[in-house]
């Protein structure tokens, strides 16, 4: 895609599960469309609970299922209020629940090459190796560009107090 060549971008698609790394990437994302002039479509993917077996063993999977739905809808909902409170975003926006594993869900629905995908990168440091597998399946799957956002610099530092408090052990106030 060249510089002058935004018209051809007709969605912003952005992963949004409520996580500080997925907030970093819905902002990110709402400056790009408008930035684009694109729509932006914030996703929120679930699954239930032990994953799609263990609901299709349960006498009752079609209740459970509608309830687990309401439940993604109002976090999306949630998490796009305390994005954007009582302000529109400044772009058309359409935000999408949809059942799937995370990575795959973003991917099916970022299905044009038209498109951008962005996704919260994960995290820093050793903790790397255990997350980012939404990321990583995006940027291995996806067929249009994937922008793979990196923390905010203020979600360690917020791990480190959630932590220290956690374990009931001081925190010197000097250092926030």
């Amino acid at each position: 895609m060249s510089k002058h060549d935004t018209s051809a971008v007709a969605r912003v698609v952005v992963g949004v599960s409520g996580s500080l790394g997925s907030v970093t990437a819905l902002r990110r994302a709402t400056v790009l469309a408008r930035r684009l002039g694109a729509e932006l479509w914030p996703v929120l993917a679930w699954e239930p609970p032990g994953g799609d077996s263990a609901a299709h063993r349960s006498p009752a999977a079609g209740v459970p299922a509608q309830e687990w739905q309401r439940l993604a809808k109002q976090r999306l909902a949630a998490v796009l209020d305390e994005i954007f409170g009582a302000a529109p975003p400044g772009v058309p926006m359409r935000p999408v629940v949809v059942r799937g594993a995370p990575g795959r869900a973003l991917v099916g629905i970022a299905d044009r090459e038209s498109d951008v995908l962005v996704v919260g990168a994960g995290r820093r440091g050793l903790q790397r190796a255990f997350s980012g597998r939404v990321s990583r399946h995006c940027l291995a799957h996806a067929v249009c560009p994937v922008l793979a956002v990196p923390p905010s610099p203020l979600q360690s530092d917020l791990l480190s107090v959630h932590r220290r408090n956690t374990w009931h052990l001081r925190i010197d106030t000097r250092d926030l």
